[in-house]
């Protein structure tokens, strides 16, 4: 498994996801009552600490909580996952905000701080992300961030009601991130 650091930029730090942050989380989850969008893995409110234990518990994932150093509290999470060392690839997701967060700079911020490093610490090839193929908010954010669309997985998913979704895929790739990274910073800066 990655050692997970602690990553700061433009007012947003990552750490290791803990038991401790699940009362901000759960406040998190109902600024918008995220668990109800069907496309996404937010967790009920009730059901955050079990959220917390299933991220740590996964052995293919290593989970981030996201803190507003405004005010100290956590405001969502992201995560490392499907990580595979020896082709050095790696996938971020089960990113979920606060409501009132999305549309600001904190999606380019922690991205921007992920993917700086991903590609120039752990030196990894590829980062990808999927979504479900309704989820078009998450497409939309994720192609801003540079990624390029690989294709459509076809009845791959189990959404929260019970439906089989397919799921799109994106990816980038180490020899666009030179291209890629001044505009995230740009972006995370005229956001901000």
């Amino acid at each position: 498994m990655l050692d997970l650091p602690t990553l700061s930029s433009n007012g947003i730090t990552l750490k290791p996801l803990m038991l401790s942050h699940a009362t901000d989380l759960m406040e998190a989850c109902q600024d918008g009552e995220l668990w109800k969008i069907n496309e996404t893995s937010v967790p009920e409110p009730d059901k955050v600490i079990d959220y917390i234990n299933t991220a740590d518990s996964m052995p293919n994932r290593q989970a981030f909580v996201v803190i507003d150093e405004s005010n100290g509290k956590a405001i969502g999470t992201t995560s490392f996952h499907d990580i595979l060392p020896t082709s050095k690839r790696l996938e971020i997701g089960y990113t979920w905000y606060a409501k009132s967060y999305w549309r600001t700079h904190v999606n380019t911020t922690c991205k921007l701080m992920l993917l700086t490093y991903i590609f120039e610490t752990l030196k990894y090839q590829t980062v990808g992300w999927r979504t479900d193929i309704d989820n078009h908010r998450s497409q939309q954010a994720i192609e801003r961030l540079g990624a390029k669309k690989d294709g459509v997985i076809r009845g791959n998913r189990v959404r929260r009601d019970g439906i089989i979704s397919d799921t799109v895929m994106y990816s980038m790739v180490s020899s666009e991130w030179r291209q890629i990274k001044p505009k995230l910073v740009e972006k995370s800066q005229s956001v901000y």
